[in-house]
């Protein structure tokens, strides 16, 4: 074993040491914990479940927006061509209007994982007294709660049947500020946007970017929630430049688990700061309002787009290796995010935005690729290269892209929408999805040394055999300022990112599956099929980067070892945070911190 491999070895070894008696520090105080909580949460039906006179009292306290779910295809049963089925089914067809409906959930579940499932009651808080109410009534009540925003979820976190559902969608206020300072500290004024959680991203550049000419960092689907993002770690197309949204969080409003309204910022409470920058959504508390770093905007944004065909497995390997290197040389820096992906077809497709660059200097830079492309007749380039520029200002302005490049950019055509609802033409497919199998890993920059870009071209060759390889380009901050690798290093995000030069995801789903729905029966057996493909796709990259991280947000759900993937060091803080502030565990999601002492369904404590 070489040297480096030992003492990557070692290293890793003392990081499972650490974490191993992390963990056992925290099983011996759960016992005190169960004691003050029931091992059960309550379902219908059951003796402790709320009365109704109960559940009045809640809705007349939050102005009767207490709302009584059924299940959504509820009228599918009359059959498909009912009216109402009907209606309900068209609501598939537009990611804005499906995240409208407190009923369902923007995936609309995972293979032998979850099913979206509407929960028993959902609480349309417009405010954080509404916020309060509902974390009051449920711990009260000993009830399973949960909290949508956005609702994009691949992990099913934002809906639990039998559950009281918590949403926040239409707090969604929005409002730049020139002069911020967080509460209670002294630092200098500076250029803000505090949001309310329920606020989508194509809210937040609408007023920060079209209309205000400013940047905040944020997510590269416009229809995922903002407070979501944060606590996820928050990687966006242009996060080589500007780091993750988790690190651009300056304060932040929250309602812990015993309702009481706190404020999280550098100065005031910091560990609860800190660990919700990054630390999952919604399983330290509930986010109302978060203010957010805002920077001065380049004056263009860019992308640049193509697609070319190996003619052989040979020419395919070389196509891998000519691609990675022109990467290492030429890419890796803050101007460059989005992917490229490696094909099971022996083709390359390249899909990648630019920042601080011009059509003519992102242009050239490429020039050198295809000119090599060109003298070998070993490749064939099947989409044109197509490289395009546009004022920074207008690059999530709807109007703009339906005059100047109709297509790109996809409307919210519903009747009285607002006009800045619009989201990217890539991101349709995934409006009620249904995952076969989802995973990602974090590549070490190292591998782009010229010693190891020969075994990360193998590793790739050979994954592309099984299924479609995507490197996410922007989802590691290896190349990025170093300014912004400081700032992520003050997040709970896994340190693991800060030397990352990309996330690799491997996945693959089909369409919407909700139940009830006609249709909802998913073919299983091939479906496994293509899971099994993808964790072996995931094999071959694991033999360049054994035990690699994971982003919570895009991972497996299957994971067994998720706190060291997600957080690696900083789970044994987090979960002390979380012990601090949540002692009873009222808040719970799927592999969020603390849940390893609950059943997999949040109801039931193990006791472990």
């Amino acid at each position: 074993m070489k040297r480096r491999d030992l003492l990557k070895a070692a290293t890793l070894s003392a990081l499972q040491i650490a974490l191993s008696g992390a963990f056992a520090q925290l099983a011996s105080a759960a016992p005190a914990a169960i004691q003050n909580f029931g091992r059960s949460r309550v379902r219908p039906g059951d003796p402790g479940w709320p009365s109704q006179a109960s559940w009045e009292g809640l809705r007349q306290e939050v102005g009767g927006r207490l709302l009584t779910l059924a299940p959504f295809f509820a009228a599918c049963d009359a059959g498909p061509t009912a009216p109402a089925c009907s209606e309900a089914l068209a609501h598939l067809k537009n990611s804005f209007d499906l995240g409208d409906q407190p009923g369902l959930t923007q995936t609309s579940g995972w293979l032998d994982a979850w099913n979206s499932q509407a929960s028993a009651y959902a609480l349309a808080a417009h405010d954080t007294a509404d916020v309060v109410a509902a974390v009051n009534f449920a711990r009260r009540h000993n009830l399973r709660l949960v909290v949508k925003g956005g609702g994009h979820s691949y992990q099913g976190t934002s809906d639990a049947p039998d559950s009281l559902l918590l949403w926040t969608r239409q707090m969604n206020e929005v409002r730049l500020q020139t002069d911020f300072v967080a509460q209670g500290c002294a630092a200098p004024p500076q250029a803000a946007v505090t949001l309310g959680a329920g606020a989508m991203w194509s809210d937040a550049y609408d007023v920060v970017t079209t209309r205000g000419g400013r940047y905040v960092q944020g997510g590269g689907c416009t229809t995922v929630g903002v407070a979501g993002l944060v606590q996820s770690g928050g990687f966006g197309s242009f996060s080589k430049a500007y780091g993750t949204a988790a690190a651009g969080l300056l304060e932040a409003e929250l309602v812990t688990a015993d309702g009481q309204v706190r404020i999280a910022n550098a100065c005031t409470n910091p560990d609860l700061f800190w660990a919700i920058k990054g630390g999952g959504g919604s399983s330290i508390g509930v986010l109302t309002r978060l203010t957010l770093r805002t920077r001065d905007l380049p004056a263009t944004f860019g992308a640049v787009f193509f697609t070319v065909k190996a003619s052989s497995d040979a020419a395919y390997r070389a196509l891998i290796a000519r691609l990675l290197a022109f990467y290492a040389g030429t890419l890796c820096n803050p101007h460059w995010g989005e992917q490229i992906a490696f094909n099971t077809d022996n083709t390359l497709a390249v899909s990648l935005v630019f920042q601080g660059l011009d059509q003519k200097q992102a242009s050239d830079l490429w020039a050198p690729f295809l000119e090599w492309l060109r003298a070998h007749s070993d490749y064939a380039i099947e989409k044109p290269f197509q490289c395009m520029a546009l004022p920074a200002r207008h690059f999530w302005n709807v109007a703009f892209f339906k005059k100047h490049a109709p297509g790109l950019m996809v409307g919210d055509d519903r009747p009285g929408a607002p006009a800045h609802h619009g989201l990217w033409k890539g991101d349709l497919g995934e409006a009620g999805w249904f995952i076969h199998g989802y995973q990602s890993a974090w590549m070490p920059a190292a591998l782009l040394q010229d010693q190891r870009q020969a075994d990360l071209t193998e590793a790739v060759f050979q994954a592309s055999r099984h299924w479609r390889v995507a490197f996410h380009f922007n989802k590691g901050l290896a190349g990025a300022p170093a300014a912004e690798i400081d700032a992520a290093r003050q997040t709970a995000t896994n340190p693991a990112v800060l030397d990352a030069f990309a996330l690799v995801i491997i996945a693959g789903g089909g369409k919407p599956q909700y139940p009830g729905m006609p249709g909802a029966v998913p073919d299983a057996a091939p479906a496994r099929e293509r899971a099994r493909q993808i964790g072996k796709a995931m094999a071959e990259m694991s033999k360049v980067a054994p035990a690699a991280a994971s982003y919570m947000a895009e991972s497996d759900y299957f994971l067994s070892n998720w706190q060291a993937a997600f957080w690696g060091s900083n789970y044994p803080r987090l979960a002390q945070i979380k012990k601090k502030y949540d002692p009873d565990g009222l808040f719970f999601i799927h592999h969020g911190v603390g849940s390893e002492h609950w059943s997999g369904d949040g109801f039931t404590r193990s006791g472990a």
